[in-house]
């Protein structure tokens, strides 16, 4: 661009040469070329403007097209994604019926070493020492000085063991953020709720897992976040479990027992409202599991659920059951109790003679062994096992627990006739006692069939029905005279009519070689209230021997009746039954005024 000089020598001449300013010369061309200049300035300005717009159009036009798009568009929940930690460390919360706490979280902290970072391993390896004396200063002062990288030392840790740590001052002493699983409670409900554990770690988060119980069972549920937190809400009374738990280890020491285990079950549902199992742990700090030996001594055993036992003459009323339903009895049906009952080479007794006959009704009172036998005789062994089936003998219990699988029922290998005379008195079949709450529940909610569960039931469905209530009613009844006058007489409650029958077997070898002479496994199973039934309790306890009246005792007549009976008389008011009390007889006054 040619650039014009302000003074042009050739005008400036002329101008002279004609008497003329030369500055109006140098202001012309002065005002000229700032003309020129706005007009630039203005024109760019102008396209600015135009750009400026076009971007705005383009903004508005793309804001109203996406607008219009989810206008039309089907709406769906967000979904958080992201890129970071994949580890998820958050679980839900495990409540009882009241939403009292079971299980929760607690943030704390992990502990870890990078040793290539440390100033003084010695004096780390010493004071970690000091702090958790469950590690080795030499042990720990070694990885110090390796060729170790990186080393875990604690998977959580207490705020004042923080503390310490960081009193130390090694600056290769780390801590990384963790969510672990509590349970405030201790080992109340310990066997339900199993436990928890790590599964994938990272230093700064960790994966809680359930390793047994309802932990595992319901371990999806647990760690899913779509259920935002949702408790997990069980079946069982927090202050029903705590007081059954009391009762049944008093009951355990006194009676000498090795083992033992309560199931308190409402008869309509199915809800497990306690469930006990002896010895226990605290799920806080799970031991290990055996490696040798009988997984049944071991604290992690639940013998409610996984312990099958032969549970003695406690199946009695299924055989009377079955026999009224068929039409071959009724309670007042006379039976020959005449014995031994002689079957090919074997034997069945009555641990008592009770004469030549006795009626249905007193086959239970009395516990005859003889009686139960004839009345098996007369229903035989395909009807007998079709029955036990309908009540979920044969079975896994389908109790919401991982171990449930593993309480598989052993049956004979061949159902024969002498196998249903036995089994009719609760010998040659061995179930859990979850089996056998199960199936009383049956009998005393009229008939129905119920399946146990560990979750709470807002709305329970009816089960089939297994028998009439009729028959149902008058099999309570039985169970009824035996508190009241047969060999449950110490199971007796004050206002709450417990109804029941005990059961004594003599305990199986665990090699499969018969018999114990001295050890017996003693079961109570009882209803209450009788005259309108509620809840089942079964107590069975392993081994139980007390000495009383001059002699040892193992019957359970003398050891589980006693700690059921009491176990009855501190629960049944927690559940909100009000004793029943006599009103008295009048004595021939009449009101006539007030």
């Amino acid at each position: 661009m040619t650039r014009t000089p302000l003074r042009p020598l050739a005008r400036i001449l002329k101008a002279r040469a004609s008497g003329e300013n030369p500055d109006a010369i140098e202001a012309e061309i002065r005002a000229k070329r700032h003309a020129e200049m706005h007009d630039r300035a203005r024109q760019r300005a102008e396209g600015r403007l135009l750009v400026l717009g076009l971007a705005f159009f383009c903004a508005f036009v793309t804001i109203g097209a996406r607008m219009g798009t989810l206008a039309s568009s089907v709406p769906m929940e967000p979904r958080a994604a992201t890129v970071g930690n994949p580890i998820i460390g958050q679980r839900s919360d495990i409540v009882d019926r009241n939403g009292r706490m079971l299980a929760t979280n607690l943030a704390t902290h992990s502990l870890y070493a990078h040793p290539r970072d440390m100033i003084d391993p010695e004096h780390a390896a010493t004071g970690l020492a000091a702090i958790f004396p469950e590690l080795d200063a030499d042990e720990l002062l070694e990885d110090f000085t390796g060729e170790r990288r990186f080393l875990w030392i604690r998977r959580q840790i207490s705020p004042e063991q923080m503390q310490a740590v960081h009193d130390i001052g090694s600056p290769g002493l780390l801590f990384g953020p963790r969510e672990m699983r509590l349970y405030p409670n201790g080992p109340i409900a310990a066997h339900i709720l199993g436990g928890a554990s790590y599964g994938r770690e990272g230093v700064a988060s960790a994966e809680v897992i359930g390793v047994a119980g309802v932990e595992r069972q319901f371990d999806g549920f647990l760690r899913d976040p779509a259920n935002e937190g949702a408790p997990l809400e069980l079946s069982i009374d927090l202050t029903v479990q705590a007081a059954s738990e009391e009762v049944l280890a008093g009951g355990m020491s006194i009676m000498s027992a090795k083992g033992a285990t309560s199931i308190l079950m409402d008869v309509h549902t199915g809800e497990i409202i306690s469930m006990v199992s002896l010895p226990d742990f605290d799920p806080n700090n799970r031991p290990r599991v055996l490696t040798t030996g009988d997984q049944s001594d071991s604290p992690l055993f639940n013998r409610a659920v996984q312990g099958v036992y032969e549970l003695g003459s406690t199946f009695k009323i299924f055989a009377v059951a079955q026999a009224m339903e068929l039409g071959l009895v009724n309670a007042n049906t006379m039976i020959d109790t005449q014995g031994p009952l002689t079957w090919g080479r074997f034997r069945i007794r009555d641990f008592h003679d009770y004469g030549p006959e006795l009626s249905t009704t007193d086959v239970i009172v009395e516990s005859s062994n003889v009686g139960t036998a004839r009345i098996a005789m007369q229903i035989g062994a395909d009807r007998q096992r079709a029955f036990l089936n309908t009540l979920g003998f044969l079975q896994p219990t389908p109790v919401e627990m991982v171990e449930a699988p593993t309480g598989k029922p052993l049956l004979p290998a061949n159902w024969s006739e002498l196998s249903a005379m036995t089994i009719s008195y609760g010998h040659g079949l061995s179930t859990s006692p979850l089996h056998l709450a199960t199936a009383y529940a049956s009998i005393a909610n009229g008939g129905l069939r119920v399946e146990p569960t560990l979750l709470r039931v807002d709305n329970p469905q009816p089960g089939p029905r297994v028998m009439s209530d009729a028959v149902a009613q008058t099999a309570v009844h039985m169970l009824r005279q035996v508190v009241v006058r047969g060999t449950a007489s110490f199971g007796e409650v004050a206002g709450y009519e417990v109804a029941g029958k005990t059961g004594t077997a003599d305990k199986a070898r665990e090699n499969g070689g018969g018999y114990y002479d001295d050890k017996v496994i003693a079961t109570f199973a009882s209803v209450f209230p009788a005259s309108d039934p509620q809840y089942v309790l079964i107590v069975t306890l392993d081994e139980p021997t007390i000495y009383t009246l001059g002699e040892d005792r193992r019957t359970a007549g003398w050891t589980a009746v006693p700690v059921a009976a009491e176990m009855i008389r501190r629960v049944a008011p927690l559940l909100g039954l009000r004793p029943h009390v006599d009103s008295a007889q009048p004595v021939g006054v009449t009101l006539t005024s007030n």
